[in-house]
């Protein structure tokens, strides 16, 4: 059985799996620009708490949590088991797989990848505009690739296309301005190799 808090709004055409919770002012499926029908899922045992706004076009699986006041965009790929932190902003045509953790005031932007069981630390930014303000920027947005079991610490910022490897650690407060490899630990504004993990 659902609970929809009487101020939450439904937009047509969204779908909600079992037990899903939906908390006060909460908007679902909102429209965007040039749509009209687009439709919404939302997987079982989601709880989406107060304030959170989902656009519409967004397929999102089983398990799914936001904190409070969280923006996702349109036309995202969700997968199971994914949270999405208080005040995170999320843009459209992202892919995030099963098991994701984003933390609170996070920004994802349009055609990031997010693979299974990555970690995703507070006031961590991703970026996907080279050349910003630049005549054809959104031509050439390139997003940033989140390998699996790849956590990103607190504050960090990862330019455009870098891609960071399966079971890397990104220190905190770094700035990432180039690929790192799996099983390495990098940190540092430019971030450097400080070591790689072993187990």
């Amino acid at each position: 059985m659902n609970r929809i808090a009487e101020t939450a709004r439904l937009y047509p055409h969204v779908k909600l799996g079992n037990n899903v919770i939906i908390e006060d002012f909460c908007v679902i499926g909102a429209p965007f620009t040039g749509q009209t029908d687009e439709e919404t899922i939302i997987g079982d045992n989601a709880v989406i708490r107060s304030h959170t706004v989902i656009y519409a076009g967004n397929k999102i699986g089983a398990d799914f949590q936001t904190g409070n006041k969280a923006n996702i965009r349109e036309l995202n790929s969700i997968g199971d088991n994914v949270s999405i932190g208080t005040l995170s902003v999320l843009e459209h045509h992202i892919i995030i797989e099963n098991d994701v953790r984003i933390h609170s005031q996070t920004f994802i932007p349009e055609y990031s990848v997010l693979k299974k069981n990555c970690w995703i630390g507070p006031n961590v930014v991703l970026t996907n505009a080279k050349y910003p303000r630049s005549p054809r920027v959104k031509e050439l947005l390139q997003g940033v690739v989140i390998d699996e079991f790849a956590k990103i610490g607190a504050n960090s910022t990862i330019l455009p296309g870098v891609i960071v490897g399966k079971n890397s650690l990104v220190g905190a407060g770094s700035v990432v301005t180039d690929d790192v490899q799996e099983n390495q630990i990098v940190a540092g504004n430019p971030a450097v190799f400080i070591r790689k993990i072993d187990y």
